[in-house]
């Protein structure tokens, strides 16, 4: 019996223009009724949690910066985080400082970017809709990249819009070539940068340990690169129809699009088969 939904944010739980979907605001306050916790499992930090979810009864934990924090959403409370050493985030950012490149330090609670670089965010090839969110949450840092590591306590996720395939495949080579850390991305035009270790799927399984949930009586959705992990961990792993390629690949069932409301539709049909 289900008693944990994960759900990726962007391109699934949301709609394309980052709104919620009627169906899915329903599907929550009927599992509300049921006991069943949502935990938004999200790339972003906590500051990027929807207010909606924040205030609803069953939307009490979430896992963000790709599972290397885990929040106490009432409280505002990190429960467990695996941060990135500000030494290894300094050598990083020198190999890259020449790129036409953000580098966003996911930490302390928010996103920062340096105001160097704040301009490739109206550069990097996105929709709109995602720009606005981008920008919305991100906090300009008045001073170098090297200032703003300096500048936080601590650094559980870097992120990396890219303007060209060159950048890209430099960045990846360089991650790739690091033990301690890993990649992931959730847009066409950006990296995910985390400690080893520190995936959607461990953040996953330390939630559904800390709250001594079985991790099969969990299901998940996602739709990106980034959600593969959390697909493969989960007891029942859901892409939505709109998900890459490798995501379907790694699902074990599928559901309708973001657009859709494919999250909630998949979840009350479920929610109709237990009751019978």
């Amino acid at each position: 019996m289900v008693k944990l939904i994960f759900s990726d944010m962007d391109g699934t739980f949301l709609a394309s223009d980052k709104t919620i979907p009627a169906e899915n605001m329903k599907m929550l306050q009927y599992a509300a009724s049921r006991g069943v916790q949502f935990v938004p499992c999200t790339g972003r930090n906590i500051n990027g949690i929807p207010a909606e979810l924040s205030r609803l009864s069953n939307v009490s934990y979430a896992v963000c910066c790709n599972g290397a924090l885990v929040a106490e959403l009432p409280a505002g409370r990190v429960i467990h985080e695996i941060d990135i050493d500000k030494n290894e985030v300094h050598r990083l950012f020198a190999k890259f400082a020449h790129l036409p490149i953000t580098f966003d330090l996911f930490a302390d609670g928010r996103v920062f970017t340096a105001q160097e670089r704040w301009h490739y965010l109206d550069e990097m090839p996105i929709d709109e809709a995602t720009r606005h969110h981008v920008k919305e949450v991100r906090t300009c840092y008045p001073g170098s990249v090297d200032e703003m590591i300096d500048a936080c306590d601590s650094i559980c996720r870097i992120n990396i819009f890219f303007l060209d395939d060159r950048s890209r495949d430099q960045i990846w080579k360089e991650i790739d070539s690091r033990p301690d850390l890993i990649r992931a991305s959730s847009q066409p035009c950006n990296i995910e940068i985390t400690h080893a270790g520190a995936d959607k799927g461990s953040g996953l399984a330390w939630l559904c340990s800390y709250l001594d949930v079985r991790i099969s009586d969990s299901v998940a959705f996602g739709d990106s690169s980034n959600d593969i992990s959390m697909l493969r961990a989960a007891g029942d792993g859901v892409a939505v129809a709109n998900a890459l390629p490798e995501c379907r690949a790694a699902a074990d069932h599928m559901t309708f699009s973001n657009d859709e409301a494919g999250v909630g539709r998949y979840m009350m049909e479920l929610f109709q088969k237990e009751r019978n």
